[in-house]
């Protein structure tokens, strides 16, 4: 396996997914390189997140907790970046979870947090090993 090509995510209000995930792509290294009327697209190297509508959504409510995928998981830099962006999350739309073992939550050899924006996604922010 050659790694990931890329992550469409449907969303019922555009806007809305742009206020939170406009905030947090940018902080974790990727770019915005496409933007249109139902979507925009951010890049890393090779790889990219794509957030847009669809007329073909069955339902408005994303449940994380349902069959299908349940977070993402992004590279956050070092510990001290990982710690940085969750203490900023909040004010742009990511609420922390797990706070009551962060950053531990993984297990004790896995630095990382977890949030959640209003529309019910959940992204993992892991930590690189230090050196």
């Amino acid at each position: 396996m050659k790694g990931l090509h890329h992550v469409e995510i449907w969303v019922a209000d555009l806007d809305e997914a742009v206020d939170s995930w406009g905030w947090l792509l940018p902080r974790l290294g990727l770019e915005l390189t496409g933007e249109w009327a139902d979507g925009r697209t951010w890049e890393a190297g090779s790889a990219y997140v794509t957030l847009t509508t669809s007329p073909n959504l069955s339902a408005t409510a994303h449940d994380r907790r349902r069959a299908g995928v349940n977070h993402l998981a992004f590279w956050g830099g070092t510990r001290a970046e990982v710690d940085s962006l969750l203490a900023d999350a909040d004010a742009h739309g990511w609420h922390p979870l797990y706070q009551e073992r962060y950053p531990h939550a993984g297990g004790p050899d896995h630095y990382a947090g977890w949030v959640q924006n209003a529309q019910g996604f959940k992204v993992e922010i892991v930590a690189e090993q230090p050196a």
